[in-house]
């Protein structure tokens, strides 16, 4: 994968590089991530229905998964387990306390592939702290991800969602400036809510049977997602579901054994 997601980059080709082939999985069952999408801030900016009117240019039966809120060690260890047996690649938006507290998960994450993206320091309501605090938070994020995987790349696309979607178009003008992907979601779990994983499970296949692809939203500090997590990523497998594994351009940090320090 290293070697063609390189070439693609080089060559500028930022979302018609959407057909590279994740590496192989060793176990000829597991679901697997069937292609990596690269992403920047020029082509495109925002996504997610329930926020943007664009979203990621998935197929029919795509899914990209991320999680936001973490790390927690005792509900994330269990996602990435999860996730490992079964060769899918995710994207976590961490928030930047959770990583300053947990940096050996934050690393663990980027050892096994999967992309990070900034969820602030402190998950505020941005659009309700004014301007300059909301920059300060979100800038407070970013370095404490910085602080435990080292710096990205000079011009490399970051990835960012905004707590509670909460976002005002100075802030989304802002992330855009600064390169940032702005991940809403196409839809989600709900599991903010109480729920058993069962009660889960049947809500997301259900809606994700409607929607048919899509960016699924869930949170990896909860422990019904952590539990549910193995029935549903079997669920996609069975379906005809493939995942796609979003990669900020110029970014190879979430490439295993490449990029910023996992160790």
């Amino acid at each position: 994968m290293k070697t063609a997601l390189n070439a693609c980059l080089i060559v500028g080709l930022v979302m018609t590089c959407g057909d590279v082939h994740a590496a192989p999985c060793p176990r000829p069952d597991a679901l697997g991530t069937a292609r990596t999408l690269v992403v920047d801030a020029k082509t495109t900016p925002r996504v997610g229905l329930k926020s943007f009117p664009q979203t990621l240019p998935l197929n029919d039966k795509e899914v990209v998964l991320t999680f936001d809120d973490g790390p927690l060690p005792a509900t994330t260890g269990k996602v990435l387990a999860a996730l490992s047996a079964e060769c899918v690649q995710a994207t976590f938006f961490v928030v930047g306390r959770n990583a300053q507290a947990s940096p050996q998960m934050l690393k663990a994450m980027v050892r096994q592939g999967h992309s990070v993206g900034n969820h602030t320091w402190s998950h505020p309501m941005l659009n309700q702290i004014g301007h300059a605090k909301a920059l300060a938070d979100i800038d407070k994020g970013f370095a404490a991800d910085d602080a435990v995987l080292g710096p990205v790349r000079p011009g490399a696309a970051r990835l960012f969602r905004f707590p509670f979607f909460a976002s005002t178009p100075a802030l989304l003008d802002d992330m855009e400036s600064r390169g940032a992907v702005v991940f809403g979601a196409d839809l989600w779990a709900s599991d903010w809510l109480k729920m058993t994983p069962q009660q889960e499970l049947d809500l997301l296949t259900a809606r994700l049977a409607h929607a048919r692809k899509g960016i699924i939203l869930l949170h990896d500090t909860k422990y019904q997602t952590a539990a549910m997590l193995p029935a549903f990523l079997r669920y996609l497998k069975q379906n005809g579901y493939k995942v796609v594994h979003v990669v900020p351009a110029g970014d190879t940090s979430s490439t295993p054994s490449n990029g910023r320090a996992a160790d």
